[in-house]
């Protein structure tokens, strides 16, 4: 995928956090809402049937299975066979403890993953992703590898586990989106044109040297392509043309840089290539809705009130 992904996912703060899951045998079923923008639902050994919003029928999961739910409102899960009587009710386990004596070998054990990102995350995942889809075991072995390794942390409440499953939560997102994007071509965007290998020297030139006054010949001299052709190929993998990309990418930039460094916005506007701070503002507007300065009083203020603890 190269390191062109790997850069991305870090500017819009992508994380992925292990926070529940549960072991259940015989006939079970369970119901929860879905708070977070997008979520993980790993199937570590046994089977189940999920349902979500804009399901019209369930999914099966199977052992090693991982359904990726991306802005959905509420879930549905339920395992083992229909019995006489109506099913257990279950519910994850924020605790990991009812995990410690699961048995794989015959009881339906679920680890659930909530991902988390950035405003600029939406548009590089939740454009890119479907509401619902799901990474098959079969096309995913180490996926299913990891899997164990974090079922196993999870359930041995070892010395260090609770910074283990921090690391795993992160290392399983990114398994999960590779395997995906692996089986499935993604959309024009982000994530399709970060991937490409044809576009990856003009990608990694603009990630290098985002101020430089890049143009068209000159990245289509990088990925050794015509001009015609590397902007036909480079509109249909991104959505937009290499211009445009490299706006965004400066924009994500600036983001990051207003979220956490206290840099001018003069400065930063001549960091990133901009003649002036006022063509920068002007640009910064234009994509983000606000001004530099806007936006950097309102992102600390929300983490300012994040960092505050609630009243006894």
């Amino acid at each position: 995928m190269g390191d062109q992904l790997s850069e991305v996912l870090d500017l819009v703060e992508i994380r992925g956090a292990v926070y529940g899951g549960f072991a259940a045998g015989g006939s079970w079923a369970g119901r929860a809402p879905c708070h977070d923008a997008m979520k993980l639902i790993a199937m570590v050994s046994g089977r189940c049937r999920l349902l979500t919003d804009g399901l019209d029928e369930p999914i099966e999961l199977a052992p090693g299975d991982v359904a990726i739910l991306s802005n959905r409102t509420w879930l549905e899960a339920e395992g083992g066979p229909p019995g006489p009587g109506p099913r257990r009710r279950i519910a994850p386990e924020e605790s990991f403890t009812g995990l410690a004596d699961a048995d794989r070998a015959t009881d339906d054990v679920v680890l659930g993953t909530a991902v988390d990102f950035n405003p600029a995350g939406r548009e590089l995942l939740l454009r890119a992703l479907p509401p619902v889809g799901v990474v098959r075991a079969s096309s995913a072995t180490p996926l299913r590898a990891l899997l164990d390794q974090v079922f196993d942390e999870v359930a041995g409440r070892r010395t260090g586990s609770d910074f283990a499953v921090r690391q795993y939560g992160q290392l399983l997102f990114l398994a999960v989106l590779r395997a995906y994007l692996d089986q499935t071509e993604a959309p024009p965007g982000w994530l399709r044109v970060l991937t490409d290998e044809r576009l990856r020297p003009a990608l990694a030139a603009m990630h290098a040297d985002p101020a430089a006054p890049w143009g068209l010949e000159q990245l289509a001299r990088t990925a050794a392509m015509s001009r015609s052709a590397f902007a036909r190929h480079f509109r249909a993998a991104a959505g937009m043309p290499p211009v445009a990309y490299l706006s965004r990418y400066r924009m994500l930039l600036a983001q990051r840089a207003l979220r956490h460094d206290d840099v001018r916005v003069g400065a930063l506007a001549a960091d990133l290539g901009y003649a002036s701070e006022a063509a920068f503002s002007n640009a910064f507007k234009r994509e983000i809705g606000e001004s530099p300065l806007h936006y950097r009083r309102r992102v600390r203020g929300e983490r300012s009130e994040r960092r505050r603890p609630a009243p006894a």
